[in-house]
């Protein structure tokens, strides 16, 4: 089983939203918001959510560097072409101990595999973040360095909603119900400015 196999690749302006909640709760939900944002705009999207997948961590056993798949056969590889085929990516987070989860932290791990299929499979795609905290301040900043430093490290250009609000990207306060993060109007506010200045991005690619 290979990463790609017979399989014609399209360039079009498709959107992946990842989430990384493994719960379909208040992060599943601004995702979502996103996405939909977007698709106003002309996009196409797609949305890949961890909730009920089996993805295991990476061990970094080199498999990959020599076979070029993942040892791993698991839900990961439902998500591979999309992330080769998208042109932007959105990775949505819950804050877990002041950072992202580590579903998707192994999601981030497991593109070891896309590194050593396509060294730039990242190359030149857009790159926005999400994170939603049950404080206002409980790691959001943080959580979206870590994805905005897997974007860096790939080669991939991140977009924040800039100054005035949303400086790294788009943040939640949830207040663990998924009643606090749709009362959030400050989080939605650096969604849509985070939105607004990713979808602009396009028009100047």
């Amino acid at each position: 089983m290979v990463l790609i196999e017979n399989k014609i690749r399209v360039v079009s302006k498709m959107i992946l939203g990842i989430c990384g909640s493994p719960r379909k709760q208040a992060t599943d939900h601004v995702l979502h918001e996103a996405l939909d944002m977007l698709e106003d705009k002309g996009f196409e999207t797609e949305f890949f959510s961890v909730m009920g997948k089996n993805i295991s961590p990476c061990i970094h056993c080199d498999y990959c560097l020599r076979e070029k798949e993942c040892i791993k056969k698991d839900d990961m590889y439902e998500v591979y072409h999309s992330i080769l085929d998208a042109q932007g990516i959105i990775m949505a987070t819950p804050v877990y101990n002041g950072g992202l989860s580590a579903q998707l932290k192994a999601v981030m791990d497991r593109c070891r595999a896309l590194g050593a299929y396509d060294y730039n499979f990242l190359r030149y795609k857009v790159g926005m973040a999400i994170a939603v905290g049950g404080d206002r301040i409980g790691g959001q900043e943080l959580a979206i360095q870590q994805i905005m430093t897997f974007y860096i490290l790939g080669g991939a250009i991140p977009v924040s909603g800039g100054s005035f609000g949303a400086n790294l990207g788009a943040n939640f306060w949830s207040q663990d119900t998924l009643e606090g993060v749709k009362a959030d109007a400050e989080g939605f506010r650096s969604l849509k400015k985070t939105v607004k200045r990713f979808a602009e991005f396009f028009e100047k690619y």
